[in-house]
This record gives structure tokens, sequence and C-alpha cells, in this order.
């Protein structure tokens, strides 16, 4: 059994160890990845191992809208043996023990450490370099530790994560050629009125479903894997470079030009984000909230928590350059599959 979608990057393709227990519709393995024996990987699960290499252990269980990514030629992804990543979670850039249980939800930020054994639970975020110990579960935004784990608690969880099969309704195919500066991954799902604006992507597995209303990309704008953004009836308008993170979710919004919206947002219908906005990962909005240009916000709902300094705003723009380096890369290696 195989992937959907095999792609090597700067020629080197991802290893398999051994045969894999399953792979999902639309999961794709990218890059310099190194997965183990016995891994599985859910529906739309991505390991995208490009700037950087991702090392996964033997029996490795990888949840339906999984994300396991790095930081561009700094940090790698590397998980341990017989962990269990629930669906939608987010492994970016850290190092994870073995016989750890990642639930639903979750997002684990650049640097940190999960130490062996640790349950995180549904919807944690935990933040960038943080150090999770051994033999505790851990909740909430930041994660911290609740309390000592029970004998037989962590199998118990996992094997719980690991008989979910929940799956979505697929889209029907487009595969309208939007033009040589555009990257729509094979592994994405569109439908309806879409309007990609040149220089624009929409990573691996992300879904972009404007219902009866209409989704319009701007110019340079990258939506990253997993990401999914479904406007119903009403209208979803992105700005020019900005950064959409991996597995944000959103309705109708608006979202200004040279923003950032962090990796594992959540949008409430019918935010604002204004230009010039640092979104933090994890963070959610309020149906209807406005988030004022020019400030990184943060929080459940999102709160302002300074002014957007010279470095962030440099961060910003050079996940655009990044990015679209990226999107033209993976554009061409898809072209040359087929």
């Amino acid at each position: 059994m195989t992937p959907s979608l095999l792609l090597p990057f700067h020629g080197t393709m991802p290893r398999f160890a051994g045969p894999l227990i399953h792979a999902g519709p639309r999961s794709a393995v990218l890059g310099r990845a190194t997965i183990g024996a016995g891994a599985s990987l859910g529906e739309d699960c991505v390991v995208r191992a490009d700037g950087q290499q991702v090392h996964i252990g033997d029996d490795v269980w990888l949840g339906r809208r999984a994300t396991v990514h790095i930081v561009h030629d700094i940090l790698p992804a590397i998980i341990g043996a017989r962990v269990s990543v629930g669906a939608n979670a987010i492994v970016h850039a850290c190092t994870v023990g073995d016989d750890c249980v990642i639930e639903d939800d979750v997002t684990i930020l650049d640097g940190a450490v999960i130490e062996p054994g640790v349950l995180i639970e549904a919807g944690s975020t935990v933040f960038p370099r943080k150090v999770l110990a051994a033999g505790s579960a851990y909740s909430g935004s930041p994660a911290r530790p609740t309390r000592p784990l029970r004998e037989g608690e962590l199998a118990a969880r996992a094997a719980r994560l690991r008989a979910s099969h929940a799956s979505e309704p697929a889209l029907p195919p487009d595969t309208t050629d939007l033009g040589a500066a555009v990257f729509i991954a094979r592994t994405a799902q569109r439908s309806g009125r879409l309007a990609f604006a040149p220089g624009s992507s929409l990573f691996f597995s992300c879904v972009a479903d404007a219902g009866t209303g209409s989704i319009s990309i701007g110019e340079n704008t990258n939506v990253q894997d997993n990401s999914v953004i479904r406007a119903g009836a009403g209208a979803v308008a992105i700005g020019a470079n900005t950064t959409v993170g991996h597995n944000v979710r959103m309705n109708a919004a608006t979202v200004g030009a040279n923003a950032l919206v962090g990796i594992g947002a959540v949008l409430g219908a019918d935010t604002v984000i204004e230009d010039h906005v640092l979104l933090a990962a994890g963070a959610t909005t309020e149906p209807g909230q406005v988030l004022g240009a020019g400030w990184l916000w943060g929080g459940r709902p999102a709160k302002p928590l300074s002014r957007l300094d010279d470095d962030k705003r440099a961060m910003m723009a050079q996940n655009i350059l990044t990015y679209c380096d990226y999107s033209q890369t993976f554009r061409r290696l898809q072209l040359d599959a087929r």
C-alpha cells in the first residue's frame, strides 16, 4: 500500500522501512522523509519533508488530516516509535518521543520536545521550545501538565484513537488548469467560484470549497497543507502576500494583505483580519471579530498581544518568498510525475 502522492524534493524520495498498514485517500509523503515499518497514514494525511528532514519510527499512526512538517533549512520533525497522532493534529518541526498519544486537533510547535510516554489531550497547543516531561497528561493552550498518567491509560487512549476511522465526503474533482503561475497540489480539493491570482498556491490536502459563494486568493498568497476553507453562501477573500498556515479552518471571512494566519487557527464566521496582522498558532476568533492592522493577536478568543516589530514583519515577508519557491518547485515535480 502506498500514499496517494509520493514526490521527491531536491532529488530525494521518501523512504519506507516496510509496507504501510494503511494509506488513506489523498495522503501525501514528500521529500526527505523516512518512515518506519508498520505505519498507518489517514485520509488527507501529509508528511512533508522539503527544507529539512522528517524521521518517523515504527508502528506510528497518523490520523485524518494530520500534518507533519519542518522549518525551512532549520528544524526537522522527529517522531519516535508507537506514536499515535489524532485527526487534524499538527506535528511541526519538533521532537516526539516513543509511545506518545497526541489527540485530535493538537498543535505542537517549533523546537518543542515531547518526552516518551506523554498524553496530549484534544485541542491543546504546545508552544515553541517547550519540554513536556514523560509520564504526564497535558492539556490546554499552552499545554500544561494536568496529572500523572494512570497505569494502562496511555495504551487505552492510543487504542481508542486508532479505532476512530472518521471520513468526510470528497468534493467533485476539479482539474481546471489555472496556469503556470498558480500551484494547486494534486491532493488538494477545490469547488465552485474560485479566483487564484498569479503566484498563489493551495498546498497538499487543502480544501477550497466555495459552496454557493466565492473564494478569492491574492497574488503570492499561500494556503498551507490541510487548511480547510468553506465559503458556504458567503465569501472568503484573502489578500496578497499572505500566508495561511497548516490546518487552518475558516468559513466566510476576510483576510488582508501581508498577513499570517498561524498553524491550527480557527476563524469564526465573518471574521475580518486586517492588513499586516499576525494571528498566532492555535488561536481562535469569534464570529464577526475584527483583528486590527499592525498587531500580533493570539489566544482563544484572540486578543491583541503586541505591535508587530520589524523582526516579525521580516519573517512574514520571508515566508512569502520561501513558499512561492516551494510552490513552483512542487508544481514542476507534479508535472514531471505524470
